[in-house]
């Protein structure tokens, strides 16, 4: 028998039985895990429905620098790149496991010079005519040719090698997923550094805009004091109000710079790249009018980190399958085949063919409980996994009712500090005029300027912060892989 029939045979006994034959183990199925049916804290995130979350979400801010900032970062992204290199990994170590299914063929070609004596048995009988015709031992020297092939199949009667298989398959759907999760990561951690960094920019923008203030009041109260309707002391209170303003430009700078340098990381980038780029006042991203947080059970197909738990629970079920093959007989066919002589002319003589085949059957008797411990010490690996899953769920629920939170009272804290910058604004501009009148002492007038300062820094940020807590929102509802194509 050939070994080319005997992989034939196999394949066909494979296809034909394999579909019957018996696999032991659990079957999968997914984990369990409780949500509400709806948001508790939704209703106090204005502006948010049930409709299902945008995949495109970054769109929705209408901001077309961080949608090609986004861009960039998919494409160039170094955390994103590795990645998708384990998904290569992965694969690759699945077609591994496939492999062990299907019968291994290898050639085995030699040739030996083979010298004998008396101790190997092999030698020749010479008759020497100058010792009177008596016989001489010689030892026996030949080459030996030899080419053949050998096959190896173990059947996989009771599964292991087929569990082993959905095993290597969900762990690529695991890792898969694990790159989304990264994905998702990544188009939050753009968007939150560029809504900072238009943050950053427009605090300094106030900041010039009331050390302009603050130098028109301190010229002001110079003419003042030199025309004998003020005194020193103001001025030198003005001075210093005015210094204390300045003061927080090189923090707002290098708050900026340094934000800068990490969107040009995140885009696989040398830090100081997008420095001429990004420098420059810009408006902060819009905030759009709705905005679609489903439901919390769309969760559970929609965030990578629970479809990675779930496949992690397909992978660990697997593999008690696999264990528990142990405890059952493994069969193993075996052929060889090929020609053999003497001489290269003698290979290719009928004589000079051989070949083997026969099956092999092990079976374990006593393992001292190795097998039976490996099988315990998968379903402990497999019930990890599913409390992991849950705790995964639980983490989820978690960040999206902080991220509701964290977004409508923000956005509550916005529209008061709206009003407070405009009273303030009018006091600064009713202290000034008061002031001039000789109605008011000039301690009115820097306290409200250094309220006007506080009140309009606070409402930067808190338009910066109810940006950023968007994005937070929108990466706990694990939104934006859909929209990105796989590469």
């Amino acid at each position: 028998m050939k070994p080319v029939l005997l992989v034939t045979v196999s394949l066909a006994l494979g296809s034909a039985m394999g579909a019957s034959w018996p696999k032991v183990g659990p079957k999968y199925e997914p984990p369990k895990a409780s949500v509400p049916n709806s948001y508790r804290q939704q209703a106090g995130a204005a502006g948010t429905n049930t409709d299902g979350a945008v995949g495109n979400w970054w769109t929705t801010l209408n901001d077309p620098e961080l949608s090609a900032l986004i861009d960039r970062a998919v494409r160039a992204n170094l955390d994103l790149k590795i990645a998708s290199s384990r998904i290569l990994e992965a694969r690759a170590a699945r077609r591994i496991t496939r492999a062990d299914l299907l019968p291994t063929v290898e050639s085995r070609d030699s040739i030996q010079r083979v010298r004998g004596g008396l101790t190997s048995g092999l030698f020749n009988v010479n008759k020497s005519s100058q010792q009177g015709g008596s016989s001489l031992l010689t030892p026996f020297e030949s080459s030996v040719y030899q080419f053949g092939f050998d096959a190896n199949w173990e059947i996989d009667f009771f599964g292991g090698r087929r569990r082993a298989l959905e095993a290597a398959t969900a762990d690529v759907a695991a890792v898969g997923e694990a790159r989304r999760d990264t994905l998702v990561s990544l188009l939050a951690e753009v968007a939150r550094n560029y809504s900072e960094l238009r943050g950053f920019q427009k605090r300094l923008d106030i900041t010039h805009q009331n050390i302009n203030l603050q130098q028109d009041s301190l010229d002001l109260t110079k003419v003042r004091a030199d025309a004998g309707l003020g005194t020193q002391f103001d001025v030198e209170r003005q001075s210093a109000q005015l210094d204390s303003t300045q003061a927080l430009v090189p923090q707002l700078e290098a708050a900026e710079i340094q934000t800068i340098h990490r969107l040009g990381v995140l885009l696989g980038e040398e830090p100081g790249t997008l420095l001429t780029e990004l420098t420059g006042t810009m408006p902060l991203p819009a905030v759009p009018p709705v905005v679609p947080v489903g439901l919390p059970a769309d969760l559970l197909k929609r965030r990578p980190d629970i479809r990675e738990a779930d496949a992690r629970v397909a992978a660990e079920t697997a593999r008690v399958g696999v264990a528990r093959a142990d405890l059952f007989p493994k069969i193993l066919l075996t052929g060889a085949a090929g020609r053999q002589g003497t001489e290269p002319s003698g290979l290719t003589l009928g004589a000079g063919n051989f070949f083997s085949v026969g099956p092999a059957i092990t079976l374990p008797i006593f393992t001292a409980g190795k097998i039976r411990g490996n099988i315990e010490a998968q379903k402990q690996r497999l019930e990890q996994a599913v409390t992991q899953y849950q705790s995964t769920v639980l983490k989820s629920l978690e960040e999206t009712e902080n991220a509701l939170v964290a977004y409508g009272h923000e956005k509550d804290r916005q529209e008061k500090l709206v009003a407070a910058v405009e009273a303030s604004r009018q006091a600064t501009m009713l202290a000034n005029e008061l002031y001039t009148r000789g109605l008011s002492d000039f301690l009115s007038v820097l306290d409200a300027q250094r309220q006007q300062l506080a009140s309009e820094d606070d409402l930067a940020q808190s338009d910066t912060a109810v940006i950023t807590n968007l994005v937070a929102l929108y990466k706990a509802l694990g939104g934006g892989w859909e929209a990105v194509p796989q590469q």
